[in-house]
């Protein structure tokens, strides 16, 4: 599968059962290495590093809130990533709908009465359909970032990574602020492009139904926003009600991490259970 840049890149596994899992312990989960990193996970932010200029995410932006590139449910959705693994993850190689199983059933046991909840941990990464349709992995996967101002030294790998990015060439958007405003509010920031950012533009477009409360949205859209709500990086572009809804973002990311476990879940029998909770906040045929 080509990329944008011209260069092959491995999107999916055609049989999930060529994973072959290696579980790190909890405490090692996230460590980015330039040394050590899978190579697969240097190419990765390298390629989104330089590639992720702010005119790329406008352009890829209108590109897909066209919502013209399928019509099918959540769970279909969901289901169809059984053979896609996120090559910017250096933990655990899964199939990410597997993950998404994962962390749905993590989050039902620690809160069984918030099953909007539930709903976030299964569709969280759902965004990642885009690989279908071609999109590379540097703008599918990974930690996400502000775009159009100056990159903090928490993304992974460090500023020095964007040192190819043309941005950084331009005066307008190589400063702190950039073309931001103090505490302007997340809202107001263009992120780099990719699976959190697009699912929840497929959940706020006026073409589809979803009935998620705002706790849930910014799960979803900021859940790989790791320099922000894990390092405290970007704070002075941040708003109050960000950092009020910061406290949902870390309680999710914690069953994000650390759900990735050697024991499958049970997919099967928990289609039903999970069918109804789509059925409740996200049913029908969506536009994506």
């Amino acid at each position: 599968m080509s990329t944008d840049n011209g260069s092959d890149e491995k999107m999916v596994l055609s049989d999930p059962s060529d994973y072959r899992p290696e579980y790190k312990d909890k405490d090692n989960y996230r460590e980015f290495d330039i040394h050590n990193s899978p190579t697969r996970v240097i190419n990765t932010y390298k390629d989104m590093h330089t590639y992720q200029t702010l005119q790329y995410v406008r352009d890829k932006t209108e590109h897909y809130t066209k919502f013209n590139h399928a019509e099918m449910t959540m769970m279909e959705a969901i289901n169809s990533l059984d053979a896609f693994m996120d090559e910017s993850d250096p933990d655990v190689d899964i199939p990410n709908s597997l993950h998404a199983y994962q962390t749905a059933e993590a989050i039902r046991k620690a809160h069984p009465d918030k099953d909007w909840f539930h709903v976030v941990g299964l569709i969280h990464d759902a965004g990642k359909v885009m690989a279908h349709w071609g999109e590379p992995q540097w703008s599918t996967v990974g930690d996400t970032f502000p775009v159009g101002c100056f990159p903090d030294d928490s993304i992974v790998f460090g500023w020095e990574s964007f040192r190819d990015n043309p941005d950084l060439q331009d005066e307008k958007l190589n400063s702190k602020l950039g073309i931001y405003t103090d505490n302007c509010g997340l809202n107001n920031v263009t992120m780099s492009w990719g699976h959190d950012e697009y699912l929840y533009r497929v959940l706020t477009s006026d073409l589809n139904k979803c009935y998620l409360p705002e706790e849930a949205l910014y799960m979803i859209r900021y859940h790989s926003f790791y320099p922000w709500h894990t390092s405290g990086a970007y704070s002075y572009l941040s708003n109050n009600k960000d950092n009020e809804m910061m406290t949902w973002v870390n309680e999710f990311n914690q069953f994000d991490l650390y759900t990735k476990t050697p024991i499958p879940p049970d997919v099967d029998n928990l289609q039903t259970y999970y069918s109804a909770l789509m059925d409740k906040y996200v049913p029908g045929k969506l536009k994506w």
